[in-house]
């Protein structure tokens, strides 16, 4: 099995349920294995117009299912939870982005791994730093100490809501 990572994220319809049906799915998910969940973050929406807070958070699953094949899975939780893409960083029920396969890069026109923002986005990047290592190595990136220390973190706020631990074991 192979260890991957998926960032949750939710700004419409009850944002925290959101990320709650997002983890029941992935623990049901076929051939996988839900083994982490990292601590909920808020953060303010990047993107068009005005838009609600985020809520985000990531987690880790143990997997038998190909790069395309996971994407695939995501994107139909998204889409059973009326994910619609319409516009390009807009408001969403839910957001589901693969960001790391094992320690594998890939670079597809439907899929980038590591995920090409992590770096960039605080949102991601700690909630993705709840699950790993401190001493891990990002393929193609570095080290995510490294990472963290480029990114202080300031625009997000921990969100007293915890996953349910029954979902992330």
């Amino acid at each position: 099995m192979i260890t991957a990572c998926v960032a949750l994220g939710s700004n419409l319809q009850e944002p925290a349920q959101q990320l709650m049906a997002a983890v029941a799915a992935l623990r049901g998910l076929e051939d996988s294995r839900l083994t982490r969940c990292s601590r909920v973050y808020s953060s303010a929406a990047v993107g068009p117009g005005e838009q609600p807070d985020y809520l985000n958070a990531a987690v880790m699953l143990e997997t038998r299912l190909t790069p395309l094949a996971l994407l695939d899975a995501l994107q139909r939780i998204e889409a059973r939870q009326g994910r619609e893409r319409e516009l390009r960083w807009g408001p969403r029920t839910l957001d589901l982005d693969l960001l790391l396969y094992g320690d594998q890069t890939l670079n597809l026109p439907r899929l980038q791994i590591p995920h090409p923002r992590i770096a960039e986005r605080d949102f991601v990047l700690y909630p993705l730093a709840d699950l790993l290592p401190a001493d891990c190595e990002l393929p193609g990136l570095g080290p995510l100490t490294a990472l963290l220390a480029a990114r202080p973190g300031a625009d997000l706020q921990v969100v007293d809501l915890q996953l349910p631990e029954e979902h992330c074991r």
